[in-house]
């Protein structure tokens, strides 16, 4: 159950809200809670879709932007990004559920993104706080610096998601997707 107010619908948020939810509306056929949840401030909503869009113009790849995804909300434990980005993975970006295990390990089956799943997986259990080894190994997997950059700014942006979605307890509205037990 929510903790945090989720305005119903379009209507029920904050008037400068609205025009932001109705393009998300447009470009995903409707408008996911986690949008709704973050309505009640227009300048939070606005900040979010600018960094979500700016970054989608970027050099990742869509698949890799779901794979940072799903290992960053595995570390920051947050079902509601397990659940949507399990979805988009295997919906949008067509992973498969052996991928989407990996991803969620930290890992992938495909070499060059296994390093950047893995150096995001880092970055989000170790606070940014990175060996040079590590820093090395994104860059001789064929990372450059700008999407060293990029890989950084798409774990900042789900953690931000991830830390709003347990805050508010965010009721999931995509199909429920189970935990990773700890090893």
């Amino acid at each position: 159950m929510s903790h945090i107010r989720t305005p119903q619908d379009i209507d029920a948020a904050p008037i400068a809200s609205r025009p932001l939810l109705e393009a998300v509306k447009r470009q995903l056929g409707s408008v996911p809670n986690l949008f709704r949840l973050v309505a009640n401030s227009p300048a939070a909503l606005e900040g979010y879709l600018g960094m979500q869009g700016a970054l989608a113009k970027g050099a990742l790849p869509a698949a890799t932007r779901e794979r940072i995804a799903l290992a960053v909300a595995e570390v920051n434990s947050c079902n509601y990004c397990l659940a949507a980005h399990t979805y988009l993975a295997r919906n949008l970006a067509r992973l498969d559920d052996a991928e989407i295990a990996a991803n969620r390990a930290g890992a992938s089956g495909d070499a060059k993104a296994h390093a950047a799943v893995m150096f995001a997986a880092t970055i989000a259990r170790e606070r940014g706080h990175i060996r040079p080894e590590q820093l090395a190994a994104v860059r001789a997997a064929g990372y450059d610096d700008a999407q060293i950059i990029e890989i950084v700014q798409h774990v900042a942006l789900n953690t931000w998601t991830n830390y709003i979605n347990e805050v508010g307890g965010t009721d999931i509205d995509f199909p429920a997707t189970a935990p990773r037990k700890a090893a």
